[in-house]
């Protein structure tokens, strides 16, 4: 079992950053895969960026170089350093930790961007 819990979200104004931070404990391998999603209402959940394997990131289309995904191995812990925020930013953000058979999921944290 991998518990997540994610923190650092809030209101920011367009232009703005906000750094979320997601804590894992239990039985978490710095081998296995963490990323962050998002879901804005009336939408489904979309990836936003995944640290794989040998720390390779992923990102999403739209991030266009404004987030930065990173892990910290010693602390359980990913970030997503987020700049240039902007109003369709505006979702719940979560992340998640894949081991082989299963991917869990944190409760989430709300970003709001004013535009």
């Amino acid at each position: 079992q991998v518990h997540l819990v994610e923190s650092g979200g809030g209101l920011v104004p367009a232009g703005g950053s906000l750094t979320l931070s997601c804590a894992a404990s239990g039985n978490v391998f710095r081998g296995h895969a963490m990323g962050w999603y998002r879901q804005a209402p009336g939408k489904q959940r979309e990836l936003v960026a995944r640290m794989l394997r040998r720390n390779t990131e992923k990102y999403a289309d739209f991030v266009q170089g404004r987030f930065t995904i990173s892990r910290d191995n010693a602390r359980n812990t990913i970030y997503l350093q987020m700049n240039n925020l902007k109003a369709e930013d505006t979702a719940v953000y979560y992340c998640n930790y894949e081991d082989l058979q299963t991917t869990y999921w944190g409760q989430g944290t709300q970003v709001t961007v004013s535009s």
